[in-house]
């Protein structure tokens, strides 16, 4: 045992949104978090993990106002809602709090009142898109029009997802309030501004401190290079939120309040367990401070979070985690193909365990997306938690209870194999470490081919039929029952439910990290009972089942919208000879990958049977490229060339769009690059 003192740890996850049902995508980083926070602990180590829902914002209200309940009232419900999720999936926060309570409101005009006070922020009047029908001022995302450049209609109103132009609302064509469906005003209104280039030499700094990843770092650099703007921290009322101390019907911008959340969640449980909060938040604290987060929110954690918390005489986080996304079986998830999973539906149908340990077999310490094949994943888990780990266990047990009367044996008949086992503790430990959970997993089962190698090649059930040789089977198995223990201890932050079951069984006080250090000599063990069972397809059929069921009543609960969104006329009829004049082309998509600036946009490399085309498709929200590739579809190939601001796009692939995604057309499979659809 070590004589250091434990490590001072906060640890938090990102503040999920209260406005809808925890899925897969974001269980990745919980699963995540928790498993580094577990093995934190099992190590000895001073650590909390702390959460909390994001409460905030103009959907908070407009959700709450379509349900008829007051914000409140939503914001209560959906907590209770996402900790049921995470408590399925052994997600063990210290403390769950929610953006919108006391605590928040303290720290957020705190740190407000301090960057104020030094000069950091500013105030100016703005235009905005006003909706006189609802009486608001609209984000660019609740207000749709006709794209400028490329004339594509219903396109949101900062973006166009068909030619990828970026551009204000001001300059849509024809916009309209995506909320009532009336056509905005222009009007002007005093904003609040944080002046984040006051603190462009102090990011430089701490970005080159090795608190990012180095991909990461690459991307801030990028920013850095095009230089920082003021970020607009107010909004008007009406807004669910906290009015901002001096600015009587200005609130704070959601985003500005819910990273200090995290502050909000840990002070609540100070108060509570009377940790000094100070001794983690003060600058110059010898503390350290996790942030777990996914890639599309790092302009946040990266830049504004520090600079606010310099800013306001706090420490800045030790580190900025940040992850991928997750997607299924190669491409986005998707609620029409049902594999947008909700946590809930998942529970209801297989062991959560199950992807938590997946999730940590394909985790690194990158930021690359992690794609949950459900082939593979039933594969793994079947293979590894059930064929090569509980199996040692099942194989030894029966033979302990009937030969030693459920005791091990007195000594130990492969000392240099175990201690072995012991030993590989302190790789495991630093891949765990580095979150790099997959080298661990990969480690631990190559300790279980060994185990497992062992019992095979001593085989115990032949020797138990031959007289004499009862001592010797006891003691085969017990040096078993002693590896599966070292297996367990390296498991139990990745599959906790399993690792108390297996500590019930092996009768111990533990399975903390030191725990192993001590042989199991004479030791009672209980009756064995599965620990793990298959994974069985037909569950994760019902699964999928399950998830299309859930879109469909989420569709019955929709309210039809009315007005210019939904009751835009058909285009002018066309003749057919206009129509003949399209020339549609089967063509297998050679290449795909992402483009670099574009959030919408793939640049697929389109093969038409001999000849190559380049074409610009606004699919990326539906498709990961690798996903892509090798797949045919069908082009108008007598498209004329544009020129968009990411190089010139040859044609135009067909997709079909709903409210839930993009597909592409796809022909049957004997189609052949080139060949004519008609």
């Amino acid at each position: 045992m070590s004589n250091t003192a434990p490590r001072k740890i906060l640890v938090t996850s990102a503040l999920p949104y209260a406005n809808g049902a925890i899925h897969l995508g974001h269980l990745l980083e919980y699963i995540q978090t928790d498993i580094w926070v577990r093995f934190q602990k099992s190590r000895g180590q001073d650590c909390h993990y702390v959460c909390a829902d994001d409460a905030h914002g103009t959907a908070i209200m407009l959700r709450a106002e379509q349900e008829g309940i007051t914000s409140e009232a939503l914001i209560d419900r959906v907590s209770r809602e996402h900790q049921e999720d995470f408590a399925r999936f052994g997600v063990a926060f210290d403390n769950y709090h929610s953006t919108h309570s006391e605590e928040n409101r303290y720290f957020s005009e705190l740190i407000y009142t301090r960057l104020r006070d030094k000069g950091h922020i500013a105030t100016r009047d703005i235009e905005q898109m006003y909706d006189p029908v609802k009486g608001l001022f609209l984000a660019d995302r609740f207000i749709k029009g006709t794209c400028p450049k490329c004339h594509t209609d219903d396109q949101y109103g900062d973006n166009c997802e068909a030619c990828g132009a970026t551009y204000t609302p001001a300059e849509l064509i024809d916009p309209v309030s995506a909320i009532s469906g009336a056509t905005p005003e222009v009007r002007s209104s005093t904003h609040y501004f944080f002046k984040l280039p006051d603190f462009a030499r102090f990011l430089q700094g701490w970005i080159d401190d090795d608190h990012v990843q180095p991909q990461i770092r690459n991307k801030l650099m990028e920013w850095f290079e095009s230089g920082f703007n003021e970020w607009d921290i107010s909004r008007d009322a009406p807004y669910f939120g906290f009015e901002i101390p001096d600015a009587p019907g200005k609130y704070f911008y959601v985003w500005l309040d819910a990273p200090i959340g995290y502050l909000a969640s840990f002070k609540n449980l100070c108060d509570r367990e009377g940790i000094d909060f100070d001794a983690y938040w003060r600058e110059g604290s010898d503390a350290e401070v996790y942030h777990f987060i996914g890639k599309d929110i790092v302009y946040f954690h990266a830049l504004f979070w520090p600079a606010m918390l310099h800013g306001a005489e706090f420490r800045t986080p030790t580190a900025v985690n940040c992850h991928g996304f997750v997607t299924v079986n190669g491409a986005k998830m998707s609620k029409s193909r049902g594999t947008f999973i909700k946590a809930a539906t998942y529970a209801e149908h297989l062991n959560p365990e199950y992807l938590r340990y997946y999730f940590a077999a394909k985790l690194t310490a990158g930021v690359d997306d992690l794609d949950l094949n459900l082939e593979d994943f039933a594969q793994r888990v079947n293979s590894d938690l059930v064929g090569k780990v509980v199996n040692i266990a099942s194989r030894c047990a029966g033979f302990v209870k009937k030969l030693g009367g459920g005791r091990l044996s007195g000594h130990c008949a492969q000392p240099e194999l175990v201690a072995r086992f012991i030993a590989a503790g302190d790789e495991i430990a630093e891949h765990y470490e580095a979150r790099e959970f997959g080298r661990a997993m990969r480690k631990v089962m190559e300790l279980a081919d060994e185990a497992n190698t062992y019992i095979a090649e001593a085989e115990p059930w032949v020797l138990a039929k031959q007289d004499g040789r009862e001592q010797e089977v006891l003691d085969i198995c017990s040096v078993g029952i002693n590896l599966f223990r070292q297996l367990m201890v390296y498991l139990a932050p990745v599959v906790p439910a399993m690792a108390e079951g297996a500590r019930a069984f092996l009768k111990l006080d533990s399975l903390d990290w030191d725990s192993r250090q001590e042989l199991l000599l004479d030791h009672e063990i209980a009756k064995f009972k599965p620990l793990m069972t298959r994974v069985e397809r037909d569950r994760i059929d019902a699964m999928i089942e399950a998830s299309k069921e859930d879109l469909v009543e989420e569709q019955k609960l929709k309210e039809t919208p009315k007005g210019p969104l939904t009751d835009t006329p058909i285009a002018p009829e066309i003749a057919f000879d206009d129509f003949a004049r399209v020339d549609l082309r089967i063509a297998r998509i050679a290449k795909a990958e992402y483009v670099e600036g574009a959030d919408k946009l793939l640049r697929l490399t389109l093969d038409l049977g001999g000849e190559t085309r380049n074409v610009f498709a606004g699919i990326r929200q539906a498709y990961a490229p690798e996903a892509l590739e090798g797949r045919l579809t069908v082009v108008v190939a007598n498209l004329a060339p544009r020129k968009m601001r990411f190089g010139v796009s040859e044609g135009m692939v067909l997709a079909a769009g709903d409210d839930e995604g993009i597909y592409l057309l796809e022909p049957h499979s004997g189609a052949q690059p080139g060949q004519r659809v008609s």
